[in-house]
């Protein structure tokens, strides 16, 4: 059993475009489909609503942890049993993208880590949600960032 997702991606654009992709709450919330209310910014709380088909209307929260322009941009972002509670008491997980330049583009890593700290009946549907989850999103910022 792991406790992380991991999905790297080559993207053919460079590593400032898709910093932006990342970072810039617009562009961001467009290619993961969420509308967020306000921008990432370091140990602030980002609120919206997701707009991707099928799980439209749900919450969104996240907290920044890192903006490190433009190798490293981190979240926490809740996993609550129930959706309308309070998420800054809920158990979360850290996601992390790195970016790297290459000859042709940027390399990207999504690492999403932490769901130990979710309580065990949460935990494998957590995991196999959010791999899924990354597979399709990995997919969603190749076809924004190479637009």
């Amino acid at each position: 059993m792991t406790d992380r997702i991991e999905k790297s991606i080559e993207l053919n654009a460079p590593i400032e475009k898709v910093w932006r992709a990342l970072t810039d709450y617009d562009a961001f919330g467009e290619w993961f489909r969420v509308k967020l209310e306000g921008p990432f910014v370091v140990g602030e709380v980002t609120t919206g609503r997701i707009t991707y088909p099928g799980h439209e209307g749900l919450k969104w929260v996240s907290v920044t942890e890192r903006m490190d322009a433009p190798r490293l941009f981190s979240f926490r972002w809740p996993h609550p049993a129930d959706p309308n509670a309070d998420s800054s008491t809920e158990p979360s997980t850290l996601v992390e993208f790195h970016l790297k330049p290459t000859p042709t583009g940027t390399h990207l890593t999504i690492i999403e880590s932490g769901f130990e700290n979710l309580p065990e009946d949460q935990r494998m549907e957590a995991l196999r949600g959010n791999e899924g989850g990354w597979e399709i999103q990995t997919g969603n910022i190749k076809a924004y960032v190479e637009a």
